[in-house]
């Protein structure tokens, strides 16, 4: 058995390295684009002006960066070939998702926004998959060019965790559909055009089958965006949208209708493989600052370092974080090999044990630190709130574990959902 990350992998790391000295840090550090990243990141993401959406500058920032990232070729690194893409597996993407978030807060990696030179974009993914051939047409290009692009419409008002009993439902309405229903923490609604709505078009309520997915206009008559939601981490684009008799024609299926948790499933796995690996790493980062900051910090003569007190929380954390590391590593291997649906528990275990470590790794660095680390003139609190939040999202703690037992104890098996497509047995 082999454990060393693979040589094109290593290799291409220090490719994206390089990149980001030439040109990312650069960026970063012109017009005082620092301000993003340092004490004042908050409010200066955030436009208190607009009800808290993310600020038109910052915005900007990040989308010359994916910008100059894609001309270089590494934007679209997950993408297949005939997208202008690597084919980049899902071992490779959480290597790299590991590597850019130890680097800490900066233009390279922001994963509040989920902005990063090397994208994870789920919504070309499932375009290139679920899309008809006119919809790809449409679509495609002006996605890839960052000119148009789809909010997930999944989560309710009050249905969360499962799909299966959300109350949005489309009914026909001669050639079309009418649309009514709510759908909230529709993440990055303020700028996309479209939401995917999912919603029932036939079946009872807890139904795996009869949930149809629809690319919905937001400029609709009867579609109204409500309000934005607040948050631990500042600024917001989650929105709730609400849809009265919202009309649309049959072109604005997105898949086959009534199996639109499938669209919804496809890429849950490999999502969470790469946001447990993004953890991962910032929790990694964590650790690596407060060791630095315990050999110089020298309180009564002596260096915070040779304190146990110091040492065996931080001994704990990096222990956690080498066994994650070959549990993650592990499992995206056998999700290239075998399988997104193979090791579904695996993917889990990743990912709740993954975020809870990053939170509890950043609480550790604020300690460390003192007063400092509390601050926000250092990144651990900024840190341990965004990764507070994917110990909800993604699948909350409370779903992970469930489906962990499920698998242990035999009430599930290492597939697809039932009414849902295995991506495997497709």
């Amino acid at each position: 058995m082999d454990f060393d990350i693979p040589a094109e992998i290593a290799a291409y790391l220090d490719e994206l390295d390089r990149f980001i000295e030439a040109e990312i840090k650069p960026l970063e550090n012109q017009n005082d684009n620092i301000r993003f990243f340092d004490h004042r990141r908050e409010d200066a993401r955030t436009d208190w002006e607009r009800g808290g959406l993310p600020n038109e500058d910052w915005e900007s920032l990040l989308f010359e960066a994916r910008t100059r990232a894609d001309k270089a070729g590494h934007y679209r690194f997950a993408m297949p070939e005939d997208l202008g893409g690597k084919n980049g597996g899902n071992l490779a993407m959480a290597v790299i998702r590991e590597h850019l978030a130890t680097k800490g807060l900066g233009l390279h990696n922001d994963l509040q926004n989920e902005h990063s030179i090397v994208g994870n974009n789920v919504g070309v993914l499932l375009m290139a998959e679920y899309g008809s051939p006119e919809q790809k047409e449409e679509w495609l290009p002006l996605m890839l060019a960052g000119k148009r692009g789809f909010a997930f419409g999944i989560t309710e008002p009050d249905h969360g965790s499962d799909a299966t009993h959300m109350e949005t439902r489309a009914t026909r309405d001669g050639d079309g559909w009418k649309i009514n229903g709510a759908k909230t923490w529709n993440t990055g609604i303020h700028k996309a055009q479209y939401d995917m709505v999912m919603a029932r078009t036939s079946g009872d309520p807890g139904d795996g089958t009869g949930i149809t997915a629809f690319l919905t206009p937001l400029d609709a008559e009867g579609a109204k965006i409500e309000e934005f939601l607040w948050t631990f981490n500042m600024p917001t684009d989650h929105g709730t949208v609400s849809f009265k008799d919202v009309y649309v024609d049959d072109t604005a299926i997105f898949g086959e209708e009534g199996h639109g948790l499938q669209i919804v499933q496809h890429f849950f796995n490999e999502n969470r493989i790469r946001q447990a690996a993004s953890s991962l790493g910032a929790g990694q980062y964590c650790i690596n600052e407060s060791i630095k900051y315990a050999g110089k910090r020298k309180p009564f003569g002596k260096a915070l370092s040779t304190n146990q007190g110091i040492q065996f929380p931080l001994v704990e954390l990096q222990t956690q974080a080498e066994m994650l590391r070959a549990l993650i590593q592990k499992t995206a291997w056998q999700m290239d090999k075998y399988g997104a649906f193979a090791v579904s528990d695996k993917v889990s275990m990743c990912n709740y044990w993954s975020n809870r470590f990053c939170c509890e790794a950043a609480d550790r660095a604020m300690q460390v630190h003192g007063g400092l680390g509390y601050s926000r003139h250092k990144p651990f609190e900024h840190i341990y709130r965004h990764h507070r939040r994917y110990r909800i999202t993604e699948g909350a703690e409370e779903i992970q574990m469930p489906r962990v037992a499920g698998y242990m104890f035999g009430y599930m098996n290492q597939q697809a959902p039932k009414g849902v497509k295995s991506v495997t047995g497709r």
